[in-house]
C-alpha cells in the first residue's frame, strides 16, 4: 500500500521515538510563538527552558539533541537570544568542549589497559565484598583523571565480554558454534541458576562502579564537565579545584564505600550475590588463553598506554596546559608509539564524545536564553537574600533536586553562570562565591545519582548492551542507587551546610 509523503514524514521525525512524543514536541514547537506573541518572552522563555528539561528527561525515549536542537533553533528565529550570544557562550566554555572532544578520545585509547586492569580484578579476588569495593575505589580513581563514560564503558565491555562467554558454555556451544547471547532458549537446564546468580552478580558490580564514578568524579577538575566548567568560571586549576572541594568531597568517598561494603554484606537492595564456582572457573579458563594468545606488540602497546596515563596525571595535576590539549598530547602519544595509524581508528575514538559534545552546544544555547531573558536572575537574588549561611545549603538542594531529573552539566552550567554575575556585580565576596561554587558542583554530582537521568554514567549504563542482559531496568537501577543517594546526598548537604 503506497505511503503518502505526510506519513512518511511523520515516521521520519525523530526516527523510532513514541507517537505521543512525537505531538510532545509538535506541541512545545506550536505553543512557544503563540506564548511568545501573548504573553511576552519571559514566559515564553520559562516555557522553553521546561520543554529543554523535558527532552533531557525523556533521553531514553530520543537522544536530546534532536528535539532540544529545534527547541534552540526555533529560539534564535523568535529573538529569545541572538546568534552572537550563543557564540559569546560557546567561546567563553571553550575549554570545556576541549576536554570532551580530546579528553574523552584519549581516553578510547587506553581502553586495553583498563579492560586488564578490571579482568584481573574480578578474577583475582573471591571476596564480593572486598571486590565491589574495589571496583567503587577504583572506578572512582580513575574517573577522577579521566572521564567517567570511559571508565564506564570499559567496565560495560569486561562485563559483557565475560557474560557472553560464560552464557555461550551455559548454552553448550562450543568458541566456534553460532550463538547469540540476547536469549536464553539454549541455555542448559542445568545452568539456569547459575546464570541469574551471575546476572545479579554482574548488577551489583555494574552499580557500584557506576556510584564509584560520581564519588571520584566530584573530586577534581576533569571528573565531569560541569566541573571544568565551574572551575574555569572560578579560575580555579587542578590542584585548587580538589583543595576547595576536599571538605565535601573526601568525607563523601569514604562514606559511599563503606555503603558499598555494607550493601554487599546486608544484601539489601538488590546488592550481594556472589560468583557462582562454576562461573569463575570458566572465566579463568577464558582469561587465561586470552592472555597465552598475547602477543609483544600487544604487550608493548600496554606499556605504552600504562605510560600516558601516568603522564596525564602528571599534567593535569601540575596544568602544564588546558585539560583538553593534555587529551590531545594522549592521543598522539599512544597511537603514535603502539602502530595505529589508520584514520578510521583514530576517528572511532570521537564517535563516543561527539554527540555530547554537540547537544553541550545546544546546553550553552538555552544558558544564552537565560542570561538575554534574565531567568534565573530573580531566583538567585532570593537565595542571597537568606542568611549567608543558609545559602551553600539551598543551592545544594534546589541543584540536586533539578539535577536528578534533567542533566547536570545544564543545571551547573545555569547556576554557576548566575552565581558569577553577582559577583561580578560585587552583591558577594570572593570567598563565598567559593563557597557557592562547591555548593553548586557537589550538588549536581552527588544527589543526581537518583535517577539515570542525573548522571551521564548511569544513562550510558541503562542504554548499553548490557543492561538488558543482566536485567538491569530503569526502575531497578533507581532501587539500587537509592541508599547511595541518601548517603551522599544526605552528607554532601551537611557537608557544605556546615564544613565549609
Amino acid at each position: 500500500m503506497p505511503v503518502s509523503s505526510a506519513a512518511a514524514l511523520g515516521r521520519n521525525f525523530l526516527g523510532n521515538s513514541p507517537h505521543w512524543y512525537k505531538l510532545a514536541i509538535i506541541a512545545f514547537l506550536v505553543l512557544n510563538p503563540l506564548l511568545l506573541w501573548t504573553l511576552g518572552p519571559v514566559v515564553c522563555a520559562w516555557l522553553l527552558v521546561g520543554e529543554f528539561i523535558f527532552t533531557l528527561a525523556m533521553a531514553l525515549k530520543c537522544h536530546p539533541l534532536l528535539p532540544g536542537g529545534l527547541l534552540v533553533v526555533e529560539a534564535l528565529l523568535l529573538g529569545l537570544a541572538t546568534p552572537e550570544a550563543v557564540y559569546k557562550e560557546l567561546e567563553h566554555n571553550f575549554p570545556v568542549l576541549l576536554l570532551l572532544m580530546f579528553m574523552v578520545a584519549g581516553i578510547y585509547f587506553m581502553k586495553d589497559l583498563l579492560l586488564l586492569l578490571f579482568s584481573r580484578l574480578l578474577l583475582g579476588l573471591r571476596s564480593k565484598s572486598l571486590l565491589s569495593l574495589m571496583f567503587c575505589l577504583l572506578a572512582a580513581f580513575l574517573s577522577a583523571f579521566l572521564d567517567a563514560l570511559t571508565v564506564t564503558a570499559v567496565i560495560i565491555s569486561v562485563a559483557l565480554g565475560f557474560y557472553a562467554v560464560y552464557h555461550r558454555v551455559a548454552s553448550g556451544k562450543g568458541a566456534s558454534d553460532d550463538h547469540s547471547h540476547d536469549s536464553d532458549h539454549e541455555v542448559i537446564h542445568l545452568h539456569r541458576e547459575d546464570l541469574e546468580t551471575f546476572r545479579a552478580f554482574l548488577r551489583s558490580l555494574l552499580m557500584h562502579a557506576a556510584v564509584g564514578t560520581a564519588l571520584g568524579g566530584v573530586c577534581t577538575l576533569v571528573g565531569e564537565p560541569q566541573n571544568l566548567l565551574i572551575g574555569h568560571e572560578a579560575g580555579w586549576h587542578f590542584k585548587d579545584f580538589f583543595l576547595k572541594m576536599a571538605p565535601v568531597s573526601l568525607p563523601v568517598l569514604a562514606a559511599g564505600l563503606l555503603t558499598c561494603a555494607l550493601l554487599e554484606k546486608v544484601r539489601w537492595f538488590g546488592y550481594g550475590a556472589e560468583l557462582p564456582d562454576s562461573v569463575r572457573q570458566v572465566l579463568a579458563d577464558f582469561a587465561r588463553e586470552e592472555n597465552a594468545q598475547r602477543t609483544p606488540f600487544q604487550r608493548m602497546a600496554l606499556l605504552v598506554q600504562g605510560a600516558a596515563a601516568l603522564i596525564l596525571i602528571v599534567s593535569l595535576a601540575l596544568h602544564v596546559a588546558e585539560v583538553g590539549l593534555i587529551g590531545l598530547l594522549v592521543i598522539v602519544l599512544i597511537t603514535s608509539f603502539s602502530g595505529i595509524t589508520d584514520e578510521h581508528q583514530i576517528g572511532r575514538a570521537f564517535q563516543d564524545a561527539m554527540p555530547f559534545t554537540a547537544l553541550l552546544v545546544a546546553f550553552f544555547a538555552v544558558v544564552a536564553v537565560i542570561q538575554q531573558q534574565h531567568l534565573f536572575t530573580p531566583i538567585i537574588h532570593a537565595v542571597l537574600a537568606l542568611p549567608t549561611d543558609q545559602q551553600p545549603g539551598m543551592l545544594f538542594i534546589a541543584n540536586g533536586l533539578l539535577s536528578a531529573i534533567s542533566d547536570n552539566v545544564f543545571v551547573a552550567t545555569i547556576y554557576i553562570t548566575e552565581v558569577k554575575n553577582a559577583l561580578d556585580a560585587g552583591d558577594m565576596t570572593r570567598e563565598h562565591f567559593d563557597t557557592l561554587a562547591v555548593a553548586i558542583n557537589t550538588g549536581t554530582n552527588l544527589p543526581s545519582v537518583a535517577t539515570p537521568n542525573g548522571q551521564a554514567a548511569f544513562l550510558f549504563l541503562l542504554t548499553s548492551s548490557i543492561a538488558p542482559l543482566v536485567r538491569l531496568s530503569y526502575g531497578r537501577m533507581v532501587w539500587m542507587a537509592l541508599p547511595y543517594t541518601l548517603v551522599m546526598g544526605a552528607l554532601g548537604w551537611w557537608g557544605v551546610s556546615h564544613w565549609l
